[in-house]
């Protein structure tokens, strides 16, 4: 009885100081990891870099400035998929951290991926043929070639960035780091450069060699279908196979419909944004910071649903409420950071006083761009897991390709607020 009585004077019951001190240790703990993970988003800067240096690209043909983007949104979209499914793999234990001694789920995601970049690819060829058809004027030999590119580029990209998705995965896991929370953020910016550099090898392999450029080009792309006929045949009795394939095809096509819906929009507001030179310079690293931790909600919530310890009601936000604010949180900091990094990349064009109002713009943004992330990163997987499909087939696809419109709409009513 005394016992019982010291713990009504407490005010705090032996099971809720347990989970009160549970909550704290996670938020730590997904605050650390973010704000590490976060970082990488300043190596945006790099792929832009990548791009200056080697512009001459984009005026090789009229549809190169057309698919460039479309390639980097869908080979973030596939990479969502594979780090997330590989982050919820790696807790459940189907999924080992090795490359040589795997678990055959591994393998059939892996094969799941192959076949899911080649429907991709053919996807964004149809799609840019379209546009360049219908606003360049391209003939039958420019839709050919821009098919051809897109194949290359993406067959590229799988031989380059899967293994870097796998390496990261591993390692952090290893390493007793949350995938959930690594992964993504890291290999979303990663695959950024490493996909500018497969886009520049394409085009530089292509255009200049004439003939044997096209042959090359296209004895590549011949070899990337036979591998995707080939594992395709493989594991078309495999049930985790065939639900990937169905589930992502869904997926890619609400993805297109979200790019091509929101492009404009997004174009107009980005030339109102641009006039803003210290903003600009750090547009970039702010859509990729919002998107990752939108992927870190959704991923950390996905593994939760899978393991059981999370109840798929959308009133269970608050069990993930640690991981929420601390993803967000981490934002805010590194936003600062962004801040700061903007004033000295000016050189004195930014004076101390728009260095301050620079700080409470991009602050003001994280707190209300993040938890709208947030928010949907969470809502997707809860329905998505209610309704017998595999979460992580559709949250991070989503929430990356919504995080551009999102960080956007966000930064101009900040602006427009705050003038």
């Amino acid at each position: 009885m005394v016992h019982n009585t010291n713990q009504t004077q407490v005010g705090l019951p032996i099971d809720s100081s347990f989970q009160l001190t549970r909550s704290t240790t996670r938020f730590i703990g997904t605050l650390k990891q973010s704000l590490f993970a976060l970082s990488f988003d300043v190596g945006g800067l790099v792929a832009g870099s990548i791009l200056v240096m080697f512009s001459d690209v984009f005026s090789l043909a009229s549809w190169v400035l057309i698919i460039y983007p479309s390639i980097l949104s869908m080979r973030g979209v596939i990479g969502g998929l594979f780090s997330g499914r590989l982050s919820t793999g790696l807790h459940l234990g189907t999924v080992k951290p090795s490359f040589t001694k795997n678990t055959p789920k591994f393998h059939v995601l892996l094969s799941a991926i192959t076949v899911l970049t080649f429907q991709s690819s053919l996807m964004m060829g149809t799609i840019a043929s379209l546009l360049s058809v219908s606003i360049w004027g391209a003939s039958f030999i420019d839709v050919i070639n821009v098919f051809s590119i897109i194949l290359t580029t993406m067959g590229l990209s799988l031989l380059f960035v899967s293994p870097a998705t796998m390496s990261i995965s591993f390692i952090a896991f290893k390493y007793g780091l949350d995938p959930d929370i690594i992964v993504y953020p890291v290999i979303s910016t990663l695959a950024d450069i490493l996909v500018s550099i497969c886009f520049i090898l394409a085009l530089r392999g292509f255009f200049p060699f004439g003939h044997l450029g096209t042959l090359l080009a296209g004895l590549f792309d011949v070899a990337f279908l036979i591998l995707v006929v080939f594992v395709s045949a493989k594991y078309r009795k495999e049930k985790e196979f065939t639900k990937t394939i169905r589930e992502f095809s869904v997926t890619l096509a609400v993805v297109t419909l979200i790019v091509n819906v929101t492009g404009n929009v997004l174009g107009q507001i980005s030339r109102i944004i641009g006039r803003r030179p210290e903003i600009y310079v750090l547009y970039p690293a702010l859509i990729d910071t919002v998107g990752d931790v939108g992927s870190i909600v959704g991923s950390t919530a996905t593994t939760k649903l899978a393991l059981g310890t999370l109840g798929s009601s959308f009133r269970s936000v608050g069990r993930n409420f640690p991981e929420i604010c601390g993803a967000c949180i981490s934002s805010t900091i590194w936003f600062i950071a962004f801040a700061f990094i903007s004033f000295y990349i000016g050189q004195g064009a930014i004076t101390a006083n728009a260095l301050l109002w620079l700080i409470v713009e991009l602050v003001a943004l994280s707190i209300l761009a993040t938890p709208i992330m947030s928010l949907i990163s969470y809502s997707t997987a809860v329905f998505t897991f209610r309704q017998g499909l595999d979460p992580d087939n559709f949250v991070i696809p989503f929430e990356s390709s919504l995080s551009d419109s999102v960080t956007t709409i966000c930064l101009l009513a900040v602006i427009n607020l705050l003038q």
